[in-house]
């Protein structure tokens, strides 16, 4: 039994769509059993359980032969850290009362540092607590910047007719498609054939500067004069809680930014075939942003 947590987000739903697609028994975890259908319809068995309850991700290992582990993100919250550390706890309590052998956990790129990454300080936390538990194998996968973090600027074009953000210009991030973390985690379940206590870096296809993104997504979008200008924080903040951020989870974002543009946080490894994935950035713009953009186009 593969026991995948954060089953309806953008890495869990492709760890558990491939697992099955393998013929393999999965136990889908979430906060909504509604969003678990798809994967219920398929063979899956859904528990319903939130993130931070030990009890219940204690019963949702039970039998577990392996895990899927992540900290599902909470922007709304007032405390993230908080959060954070109920989640870690909760997964770490499940997987050692469960003799758990096996454990994919999702990190990040920046995981390596204690403080001063913003919300990746969980993931540092994370790594911490499962290293702790004796006989677990756990395979940190260290994932690079998500192609998904350019989605809100659909609304920030919309409203000022150009991409806008806290990063520089032309600092180069290691862009990357949360279904090729997926599917990577999915094969690492399917072989475990990782042992003690390995971290793995993922980083996209290539690196990127923003002033790149902005000529992709402007040619998709049919704006080719499009351009990216860095924002100010103090002008950035409202904007983002304006979106539904919380102000504890805006300033551990703006310290994450800092953190990237000082290169406090980056990769450790040099770029190669191991540790690249195949979807670039003009694939997800065309399949992901453009159809986002065109949709609230449509809508408005």
């Amino acid at each position: 039994m593969y026991v995948i947590t954060g089953a309806t987000g953008n890495t869990g739903s492709v760890v558990a769509e491939r697992l099955l697609a393998a013929g393999e028994k999965v136990r889908v975890v979430g906060r909504d059993a509604k969003r678990l259908e798809r994967f219920t319809k398929k063979g899956a068995e859904p528990f319903v359980a939130d993130a931070t309850d030990a009890a219940a991700l204690t019963k949702a290992f039970s039998g577990a032969k392996a895990v899927y582990a992540l900290i599902p993100p909470d922007i709304t919250s007032p405390e993230v850290r908080a959060h954070q550390e109920r989640v870690n706890d909760a997964l770490a309590s499940a997987i050692q009362k469960n003799a758990v052998k096996h454990a994919v956990a999702l990190s990040s790129f920046g995981a390596d540092k204690p403080d001063k990454t913003g919300p990746v300080v969980g993931l540092y936390s994370l790594e911490k607590k499962l290293e702790a538990i004796p006989g677990l194998n756990a395979l940190f996968l260290r994932a690079g910047y998500f192609m998904e973090n350019i989605l809100p600027q659909v609304g920030v074009i919309k409203s000022f007719g150009s991409m806008a953000g806290p990063v520089k210009e032309d600092l180069l991030l290691p862009f990357i498609a949360t279904r090729d973390i997926g599917a990577v985690a999915a094969e690492a379940l399917l072989k475990l054939n990782f042992q003690g206590k390995v971290s793995r870096e993922l980083q996209g296809h290539r690196d990127v500067a923003y002033t790149e993104v902005a000529k992709i997504v402007g040619a998709a979008i049919g704006k080719p004069d499009l351009v990216y200008k860095r924002m100010p924080a103090a002008l950035l903040k409202p904007a983002l809680t304006r979106m539904g951020m919380s102000s504890n989870m805006v300033d551990l974002l703006l310290e994450m930014t800092d953190a990237l543009d000082s290169g406090h946080m980056k990769m450790l490894e040099p770029r190669s075939r191991e540790n690249s994935t195949p979807t670039t950035l003009e694939t997800f713009v065309t399949e992901v942003f453009a159809p986002a953009y065109q949709g609230k186009a449509a809508r408005a």
